[in-house]
């Protein structure tokens, strides 16, 4: 079902988007870039955060890492990581597809500073091999075009 929530999302909102449903994996950011022919840092995966009491969604570049410090800086409070089922429920999305779109309620999405080398980027498409291909500025505006600094590239 999340496939056709992602699909839906997206035919109504954006529908001169495609999601594409590759024969291989692209549950991982590694998998996901050698499907795709591009570097790690533009895939763009989708993490699912509690601080304090809300929960928030957080899409960053496939190869940074969540920084606690800034982390808690941008968001007022320690951000954690929920577990694979909790993501699932809120999303409808199983970790490896899990994207900010076709979401079955309206959560916080954020874009990482990470994110703004580059133009395209790819974020999961809602399963393990469904990923949507644009440029970042839709991408944010699809999001709510919220940025924060809470993750580290790599050096």
């Amino acid at each position: 079902m999340s496939l056709q929530s992602v699909q839906a999302d997206l035919a109504a909102r954006a529908p001169d988007l495609t999601v594409e449903v590759t024969e291989n994996s692209t549950a991982t950011v590694d998998l996901a870039a050698a499907v795709h022919g591009v570097e790690p840092g533009q895939i763009a995966k989708t993490l699912c955060i509690r601080i304090r009491d809300e929960v928030v969604l957080l899409v960053t570049r496939g190869d940074a890492r969540l920084d606690n410090h800034k982390a808690k800086a941008a968001f007022g409070g320690r951000p954690r990581m929920l577990g694979a089922e909790d993501v699932e429920q809120l999303t409808s999305h199983k970790v490896g597809g899990v994207c900010p779109f076709g979401l079955p309620a309206a959560l916080p999405i954020f874009l990482d500073s990470s994110l703004r080398i580059y133009d395209v980027v790819i974020p999961a498409g809602g399963d393990t091999h469904a990923s949507v291909r644009l440029d970042l500025p839709r991408l944010a505006a699809l999001c709510g075009d919220k940025w924060v600094d809470a993750c580290t590239p790599p050096a």
